[in-house]
C-alpha cells in the first residue's frame, strides 16, 4: 500500500492515458441507466474518487511544479471528456457542459492544491493542515453516503465504505512520520465513528410524493397497500388543490414490488418501480 503513495512512477505519459480511460469509464458510469441511485455512479457526481487519483498525482511527483502540473493536465482532460462523451445520450445535448463550467473552475484549483499538497511529503507538522482539509471533505460525503445506505439499503453503501477506507488510508500512508500517521489516523478514526453514530441515530431518509395510477378510480374507502412492505406505506389522501383522492407514497426503500388497489369488490394490481426520487407504474390489471 505504502507504494501507491509515493513509490509509483507516473510518467506523463501515464497521466494522459489514465485521464483518458478514466473519463470514458466516468462517462459511461454516468450515461448506463442500471447505474442510477448506485455507488458506481457517485464518480461522476461528487470526488472522493477524484481525491484520491489527486493524492496519487501528488504523492509521486518529483516535485510540487511537477505536481501542480500533472495534476492540473489530469482533469483539464479527463473531466471535458466525461460530459463530450455524454452529449449524444443527453436531452440536453451541448447544454450539458454548462455543468463542466463547476469542475472547470475546480481544475484550476488543482494547480495551487496540486503544489501544496506536494509538501505532506515532507514530513513537517504542517502536514496536519494540509491533509486535515482533505478528510473533512471526505467526511462530509461520508455522512451522505451513509445515510443514503441506511435509507435505501444497499443504495451508495459500496461509496460509503470507500470514502471511509480512504479517510484512514491517507492518514496511514502518506506520512512517513509515526507521530503524525497516529495523530491523523485518530483524527480519522474519530470522525468516521463520531459520524456513524450521527447517521444511525438520526431518522431514516424517506420518499415521500403523491401517486399518479392513470385508470384507476380512487375514493374515499379505498384500500392501497405495497405487496412487500418494506419499501414503504400508502394511504388515500383528498387533495384540496387537485379535488380529488391521491395516493399519498411514503417510500423508505428502492426496488420493485407491486401496488395493490381495492375498490369494494374490485382490485388492480400494478407493477411499480421506486428509485431514490423518482418512481414509474406499469402493467396495471384488474379484476
Amino acid at each position: 500500500m505504502k507504494k501507491l503513495f509515493g513509490g509509483l512512477n507516473i510518467t506523463w505519459k501515464k497521466i494522459i492515458i489514465s485521464a483518458i480511460l478514466i473519463g470514458i469509464y466516468t462517462a459511461v458510469m454516468a450515461i448506463l441507466p442500471i447505474t442510477k441511485d448506485t455507488s458506481f455512479r457517485d464518480i461522476s457526481i461528487s470526488y472522493e474518487v477524484w481525491v484520491l487519483f489527486g493524492i496519487l498525482i501528488i504523492t509521486n511527483s518529483k516535485s510540487a511544479k511537477e505536481s501542480a502540473l500533472k495534476c492540473f493536465v489530469f482533469f483539464l482532460i479527463s473531466q471535458p471528456l466525461i460530459y463530450l462523451i455524454q452529449v449524444p445520450f443527453s436531452w440536453l445535448h451541448w447544454e450539458l457542459f454548462k455543468y463542466y463550467r463547476f469542475w472547470f473552475g475546480f481544475t484550476v484549483l488543482t494547480i495551487p492544491m496540486g503544489y501544496i499538497g506536494y509538501y505532506m511529503r515532507k514530513n513537517k507538522w504542517w502536514g496536519l493542515f494540509i491533509l486535515t482539509p482533505i478528510l473533512i471533505l471526505l467526511s462530509y460525503h461520508y455522512y451522505g453516503y451513509l445515510s443514503e445506505a441506511v435509507s435505501f439499503f444497499p443504495n451508495h453503501l459500496l461509496s460509503a465504505v470507500f470514502t471511509g477506507s480512504t479517510m484512514l488510508i491517507y492518514a496511514w500512508f502518506i506520512f512517513d512520520d509515526k507521530k503524525l500517521r497516529i495523530i491523523e489516523t485518530i483524527i480519522a478514526v474519530i470522525t468516521i465513528v463520531v459520524l456513524s453514530v450521527l447517521v444511525i441515530a438520526k431518522p431514516k431518509s424517506k420518499y415521500h410524493i403523491q401517486l399518479t395510477v392513470e385508470g384507476i378510480e380512487l375514493k374515499e374507502n379505498t384500500k392501497v397497500w405495497l405487496e412487500d412492505e418494506k419499501f414503504g406505506k400508502l394511504n388515500i389522501k383528498y387533495e384540496e388543490d387537485a379535488q380529488d383522492y391521491l395516493i399519498d407514497a411514503e417510500f423508505t426503500n428502492t426496488g420493485d414490488t407491486k401496488i395493490h388497489v381495492q375498490n369494494d369488490d374490485k382490485t388492480c394490481v400494478a407493477n411499480i418501480k421506486i428509485q431514490r426520487n423518482s418512481y414509474s407504474v406499469t402493467d396495471i390489471e384488474c379484476d
